[in-house]
């Protein structure tokens, strides 16, 4: 526990120093603001953004679908894969980032969180190149590994080379991002991405198809409209930080190793929550072509696209939790931060469940937008059946995994993610041993989901982010650092 700072339950330690100090409204407002009524402001640009963002890679699919079925089949091998980058980069290290800025900024430590921008930036560079090299030498060996044989291999290959070669552009574009998040703005981000889907929904098209001017190039082209949509939005979201319009301003100055570190403690503890999530979907993947076949892997990486849907929506509300906890801990009020928490949660829980009903009262409605195939609705409408209902502990779950981002407490949301992932796979491979049923397979994975969402509810309540003392102060310069983490 750091000096003032009190356990919860027994009063806020006093942020008066910080408030009085807070340099923009946004700040002051996430210190002092009604705490569900700053949830909400700052979530809606963002729940925005990601709907819109979400939105591009349904319609997309629907796009693709218009191939076949094979070509549909092999865009599912590759989903996991780009939405681990999509996760590690905006969810893991800018959950990460934004901790570490907003931490500075709520302690009131301008120019340190300054020098945060710049390194956020150059590793999300670094990382970007080693994801984009390692995929490309893993991909022929990799996709068969996941079921993809004949076409469906063939489109797999056509669609993640294209997109991999150029994925280093959609880190930087969220390191950005969540340099700006991180100050409390979520409307920059949000505008800048919405924008995106505008501009990739007819751009798409147009390159899959060779409608007008654009030549015909297959899934090929939904790939390269994808790297334009992420350099279009990191360079506009780049000016913005060079401008000095966002709080944390983007300056030449000399990189240390303390500051990557603070990032990476949260960020790459995070990392580790991406990988178990998308690992759990690719080897489901696996054990549903296995089992099932193509038309099956069609149907759950269909519906399985929806849970990347959920996961989006979960990260607009629990990218403003990750701002609001950190400001919070850093001006030294625990119990606020946690009061934050679990208002977000509340809200992403309700917001999931409603999703998850729906599609498991009507599955058709959302797998006949892709597909007519019945072995691939059969599949489809047996995982929508068996995980919808559990949605809402998963979008509860996800929001207060950001939450901890903020806190730089990612001991729980890590062990609850493991847990998941043993218990889908693990559970799910020996249900389908025994009964060679995708009904059993999909229960254990609502099953799994479900435990999921209720052991970080649990973990957080009970005071877990505050029990043990963080590491002390450290300096870089004239600029201190917490490193206040969970190793």
């Amino acid at each position: 526990m750091k000096p003032n700072e009190r356990e919860p339950g027994h009063g806020p330690a006093t942020g008066s120093a910080h408030r009085a100090t807070a340099p923009n409204p946004r700040l002051r407002a996430m210190l002092e603001g009604p705490v569900a009524r700053t949830v909400l402001t700052l979530a809606w640009p963002n729940i925005l953004m990601m709907i819109a963002q979400s939105s591009t890679g349904l319609i997309e699919s629907w796009f693709v679908a218009r191939l076949g079925t094979d070509t549909l089949a092999g865009t599912a091998l590759v989903l996991p894969l780009l939405m681990l980058m999509q996760n590690m980069s905006q969810g893991a290290m800018g959950g990460g980032i934004s901790s570490a800025i907003a931490r500075a900024l709520g302690a009131d430590r301008k120019a340190e969180a300054d020098r945060y921008v710049l390194h956020a930036l150059v590793l999300n560079i670094v990382l970007g190149v080693v994801f984009s090299v390692a995929e490309l030498a893993a991909a022929r060996w990799l996709y068969p590994l996941l079921g993809g044989k004949g076409a469906s291999l063939h489109a797999a290959l056509a669609y993640s080379n294209v997109i991999f070669c150029g994925i280093t552009l959609m880190w930087v574009m969220n390191a950005f991002a969540s340099a700006i998040r991180g100050t409390g703005n979520m409307l920059v981000p949000g505008l800048v991405i919405c924008g995106g889907a505008f501009f990739l929904i007819p751009l798409s098209p147009c390159l899959i198809f060779g409608i007008g001017p654009f030549p015909k190039l297959g899934i090929a082209g939904a790939g390269y409209a994808l790297l334009l949509y992420y350099g279009v939005g990191a360079a506009i979201l780049g000016q913005y930080c060079l401008s000095g319009r966002n709080p944390a301003r983007l300056r030449r100055g000399r990189l240390a190793w303390p500051m990557f570190r603070n990032i990476l403690v949260v960020g790459g503890m995070a990392t580790i929550n991406s990988l178990q999530t998308n690992v759990m979907i690719a080897l489901s993947t696996a054990l549903v072509g296995a089992y099932a076949g193509t038309a099956a892997v069609a149907g759950y990486g269909t519906g399985a696209r929806l849970e990347y849907f959920i996961a989006p929506l979960a990260f607009g509300i629990g990218a403003p939790l990750v701002a609001m906890v950190g400001s919070n801990i850093g001006a030294k009020q625990p119990e606020r931060a946690l009061r934050v928490a679990m208002v977000g949660g509340g809200l992403a829980f309700a917001l999931a469940e409603t999703i998850g009903l729906v599609v498991a009262i009507w599955p058709h409605a959302w797998l006949g937008l892709f597909s007519h195939d019945p072995k691939m609705l059969a599949a489809g409408t047996v995982y929508l059946r068996s995980v919808g209902p559990f949605y809402g502990f998963f979008g509860m779950g996800w929001s207060l995994y950001f939450a901890s981002q903020g806190a730089g407490r990612l001991k729980w949301p890590l062990l609850s993610g493991f847990f998941r992932l043993l218990l889908t796979v693990g559970g799910g491979w020996i249900a389908l041993r025994l009964t060679g049923s995708l009904v059993a397979f999909f229960a254990v994975a609502g099953a799994a989901m479900f435990l999921y969402g209720v052991v970080i509810v649990i973990a957080t309540l009970s005071g877990t982010w505050f029990r043990n003392t963080p590491a002390p102060m450290r300096h870089i310069g004239t600029s201190s650092i917490s490193v206040a983490s969970e190793r």
